[in-house]
């Protein structure tokens, strides 16, 4: 058997407490290091959006000072089509002084710039630079806003800022929620002002949101914010920490009083900085006010309460933990179940019930896999309200597609589109009970089976960190299971409970006799916790079952009384599992905390040595050591002490355990006095000189011996030291050799290097000329807006514009292949090869109209490329967008048909004239008919030359007053046919403008018939 070593409670880390936050159900990642390679530098926003997002990304950056930088970065992350170039970055730069870019890989952070996600990717912030990462979701279900958050939140800590604005859908909620978890601050846009209200909604409903404004109004709260919140972390640093102290006694009495909780057992470093918070959020400069205002906003103590508590989880969070669950813990919990048991299961800390339902969902699908009926009890507890109240709805966002498998998604939750958000089926939710409840105040389950108490232990200091895991083994049954955080651990407690994965932290709990009578319940803050029972037997002077004593008990008795043996059971460490007798005289307690109490720490001076070895030699030989006449010091004297120890057979408690030792200490009678006299008198003799000297030698001896076991020890360990001294010397040799290699590589680049820079910088003048020349030419060719493809004598492609690509397939690797080789958009035009090569035979230009297949025209020329020496080195074939004048030109075709044919088939008479000549332009079938005059007799004579249109149109004065009126009307005018007959008509003349040409339209109507008519009614009017 192997000594067993005391696991220890991980120490506290100060960068660890200053960035994690108060919550049952904090990212195990948030309590490790992380690193922070800008932090301390400049903070840096991220702000996300989705649809809607391109008008307040203009606010945004509208309401920015002008006058002055706003020493941080800005980190755009939206929703784009993958197949999209966004000009996201040339737009903000519309509005900001400050350097925008879009984001290439591996891109540095620097303050007083923006940079803007690229389509089809996501990214990620780590170690100060911008990462690009192939989408894992397919488009439509990616989160980019809650991606880039999440390592926004671990790389800055309280140096981040979320922003979202609109969109819809939920993306953006879970990554503010980590960002403040880690002390970061947060903005929503107000839902009025958004044109999809959908993501600001959720975030704020969640109650993660710090600042609600308007995207112009957010720039200057950032800035205020960060400038304010140095100054105050600076001042509350340099408070006085009694003063503190005092401060957080008042803030927690009003907690305690406003919520019922009380946090004064929770780790100060973390509450401080959760408190220091929410002063930087309200630009208050010192605790005493901070305490003022909470007295004054009780809205405020809810807030602050909601703060602590705040936390990050999910579905199967650290899925190994949950994969463990599964294979492990399951199967053994339902190992010795029958159908009518019942499996009892406690999630203290559950939070909003992620978790909670992630384990319910594991118990359903073993249940369906071994066919069999369970009576399943899952209590799931928080002392968060509103969490409780999410977690019994069982509503939440779609963003949980990133943590469920879709096959779990598709079989346990129900989407539901009214509400944008996926329900926890009934199944499920039956086999849960949610309440709220204190692990620190309310009383324990009891009976459980399984206990998932996960990232809660982070956030208590050690004190009550012992008494949490001390209830948990009260409130398990025997054999049952505690599942902790990954970064939590039993610490001492190790004696009760079996490690079944240490490095997933889950444990059993043991079944030991001796510790189930050493512990029992008592109270401490009105918290059911795990006590010590000193059990000491008292012997009564009377036996209420026996009229006489026997002489064997009178001499045991009197034995007992004289000597006063202590009997102590112990581990094979020390632990004290059990105590008989009256231990003052070898044992003291040690001062600080007390857990379970050691045998070695507390045995007396003279008496530590001896049990040390005692202790090992009886674990090594399995044999009774005794250790007679040791010196002990008690109460500035020493006494002589008989030392026993005795290996336990550990059978003997019904199961094999690790070995118990029992130590027996008790006071040792003088050699030179009889026992009879000893026991009658209990006299003390002093020891004569020789005595004194034999005592030191034995003393000696055992302190030789102390020392040997020690030496052994140290030998040992130095052995190691010197293997590993080796090997390490032997890696320093390997390195050193690798070294003087790479020294010799060096000097050779160094060389090659120096010729290289020469060149280089020949070079650098011609590309520089080149460059500025290709710029030149790239802005000229693309800002044409004309197709144009240049090809070479084999016909190959050389260059092309980008517009060129809407008419012919061309890609950028399509340089120097055949042009035949690659599909066109013309219609009806298949010849392009082969004019081309015409043109290169005949040197003449070929010009046509083509067709593409979007319906667009285009004027196609062919041309040879001639260089600056008029050599041809191949052709030119451009395409000119004539799409617009062929439009016009058919609808100009279809009015004039529409026109004409109104023209000639009118029911009444029409002529065209030219205001400024008068003359007669056209005449209409109708009116030609109608004055019994020849199309010829009309066309090109002025209208006052013909007939009776001399007494409308005398001079031009009517014609001038008809272009400053736009119309005149005669209502009867008598007109003279070609064959004498005198009708009479109604004349409008109406002057149309087109561009810079006019023309006047007579319109002649024959009201012959109603003015007779009219006459003849007034003639019957006469006579009547």
């Amino acid at each position: 058997m192997t000594a067993k070593k005391t696991v220890k409670p991980k120490e506290s880390n100060p960068k660890t407490d200053d960035i994690v936050v108060i919550g049952p159900k904090s990212n195990a990642a948030a309590s490790k290091e992380v690193p922070r390679s800008l932090a301390g530098s400049f903070p840096v926003v991220g702000i996300g959006a989705s649809a809607g997002g391109l008008s307040a990304f203009e606010s945004f950056f509208s309401g920015m000072p002008k006058d002055r930088n706003p020493d941080m970065a800005f980190i755009l992350v939206q929703h784009l089509s993958p197949d999209h170039k966004s000009i996201l970055d040339e737009i903000i730069g519309r509005y900001t002084r400050m350097k925008v870019f879009e984001v290439t890989e591996g891109m540095v952070v620097k303050p007083n710039c923006a940079y803007i996600i690229p389509p089809n990717r996501d990214m990620a912030l780590v170690g100060g630079k911008l990462h690009l990462l192939e989408p894992a979701s397919p488009h439509g279900q990616r989160l980019p806003i809650d991606f880039f958050f999440h390592s926004l939140a671990q790389e800055l800590q309280d140096q981040s800022i979320g922003v979202i604005l609109s969109g819809t859908g939920s993306d953006g909620t879970k990554g503010l929620r980590e960002i403040k978890e880690a002390g970061g601050m947060t903005i929503a846009q107000k839902i009025g002002s958004a044109e999809y209200d959908g993501m600001p909604k959720s975030a704020i409903d969640l109650g993660i949101i710090d600042y609600e404004l308007l995207p112009n109004e957010m720039a200057n709260q950032i800035i205020s914010y960060v400038s304010k919140s140095l100054t105050i972390r600076q001042k509350s640093e340099a408070e006085h920490l009694d003063k503190n102290e005092t401060a957080l006694k008042k803030i927690f009495a009003l907690v305690r009083a406003k919520t019922g909780h009380d946090f004064s057992k929770y780790k100060v470093n973390t509450i401080y900085r959760r408190i220091e918070r929410r002063l930087v959020v309200h630009q208050i400069e010192s605790m005493d006010d901070y305490i003022k205002f909470l007295q004054q906003t009780p809205a405020e103590i809810e807030a602050l309460f909601r703060d602590l508590l705040i936390g990050v989880t999910k579905f199967f969070r650290d899925p190994e933990v949950f994969d463990a669950i599964k294979e492990r813990v399951i199967p053994a919990i339902f190992a010795n179940k029958s159908g009518d048991d019942s499996v009892r299961i406690w999630i203290p800390g559950c939070s909003t019930g992620e978790e909670a339902y992630s384990i319910a969902i594991i118990i359903k699908e073993y249940i369906e896999k071994v066919k069999a009926d369970y009576i399943i009890q899952i209590f799931a507890t928080d002392i968060d309200s509103q969490a409780i109240a999410i977690a019994r709805a069982g509503l939440y966002l779609p963003n949980i597609r990133s943590d469920i498998s879709t096959e779990r998604l598709s079989r346990f939750f129900t989407f539901l589109p009214e509400r944008g958000a996926y329900q926890i089926k009934k199944s499920i939710r039956d086999m849960l009970i949610f309440s709220e409840q204190s692990v620190i105040k309310d009383p324990p389950f009891s009976k459980m089976d399984l206990i998932s108490c996960r990232n809660l232990l982070i956030y208590l200091n050690v004190n009550l960190q012992k008494k949490v895991i001390a209830m948990f083994h009260y409130a398990l049954s025997p054999k049952g299971m505690l599942v902790l955080g990954t970064s939590e651990t039993v610490g001492e407690f190790d004696s009760i409970f079996e490690p079944i994965d240490s490095k997933l932290k889950i444990y059993q709990r043991k079944e030991d006799l001796l510790m189930s009578k050493r512990l029992s319940i008592n109270s401490l803050t009105d918290t059911p916790i795990l006590r010590e029972v000193n059990a000491t037997p008292r012997i009564s002077g009377k036996l209420p079952f026996a009229s006489k004593i026997s002489l064997n008990e009178i001499v045991e008795k009197g034995i007992l009384q004289v000597l006063e043996p202590v009997g102590v059971l112990v581990s094979e460490i020390g632990d004290i599992l059990y105590l008989y007798g009256r231990s003052g005289l070898y044992l003291e307690p040690t001062p600080g905390e007390i857990g379970i109490p050691n045998i070695l720490k507390m045995a007396r001076e003279g008496l530590v040595a001896e049990l040390t070895i005692a202790l090992n030699n009886a674990r090594k030989t399995k044999e009774i050591i005794n250790q007679p006449r040791l010196k002990v010091k008690t109460n500035g004297h020493f006494t002589l002490v008989n030392l026993t120890v005795k290996p336990i057979d550990p059978k003997l408690f019904g199961e094999s355990e690790k070995p118990i030792y029992l130590v027996i200490l008790g006071k040792a009678l003088d050699p030179e006095v009889g026992i009879i006299e000893e026991l009658i008198s209990k006299s003390k003799t002093k020891p004569t000189g020789k005595a004194d000297i034999e005592e030191l030698k034995r003393e000696i001896i055992v302190k030789e011996e102390y020392l040997k076991n020690a030496n052994e020890e140290l030998e040992t360990s130095n052995e190691d030291l010197k293997s590993a001294n080796e090997e390490m010397q032997s890696v320093n040799e390997e390195l050193q050799s690798t070294n003087e290699e790479l020294e010799t590589s060096k000097e050779e680049l160094q060389s090659v290097n120096e010729e290289l820079a020469t060149v280089n910088a020949e070079m650098e003048n011609k590309i520089s000329d080149l460059s500025q020349i290709n710029n030149d030419m790239n802005n000229l060719l693309a800002g044409t807006n004309i197709a144009t493809v240049f090809v070479n004598h084999q016909l190959n492609v050389t260059r092309f514009t980008p517009t060129a690509t809407r008419l012919i397939n061309l890609i950028a690797s399509d340089v120097g292949r055949p042009l035949s080789h690659v599909v066109s958009n013309l219609i009806g035009y298949s010849n392009l090869a082969s004019d081309i090569q015409e043109v290169l035979d005949t040197l003449v230009p070929i010009e046509l109209q083509v067709q593409a297949t979007d319906t667009r025209w285009y004027v196609m020329r062919i041309q040879p490329y001639r260089t600056i020496e008029n050599v041809i080195e191949g052709a030119v074939v451009t395409f000119v967008d004539i799409t617009n004048i062929k439009n016009a030109e058919e609808s100009l075709a279809f009015s004039e048909a529409a026109y004409r044919r109104l023209f000639e088939t009118a029911k009444e008479g029409i002529l065209i004239i030219d205001p400024e000549t008068g003359k007669i332009m056209d005449a209409n079938p109708f009116l030609i008919e109608l004055l019994g005059f020849t199309q010829d007799q009309l066309i090109n004579k002025t209208i006052w030359d013909i007939g009776e249109f001399k007494d409308i149109a005398a001079s031009r004065d009517k014609f001038l007053l008809l272009q400053q009126n736009d119309h005149i009307k005669y209502d009867d005018l008598p007109l003279v046919t070609a064959d004498g007959r005198k009708i009479e008509v109604e004349f409008n003349n109406n002057l149309y403008k087109v561009g810079s040409r006019s023309i006047i339209h007579c319109h002649i109507r024959d009201i012959t018939g109603k003015k007779k008519t009219q006459e003849a009614l007034k003639q019957s009017e006469k006579l009547k």
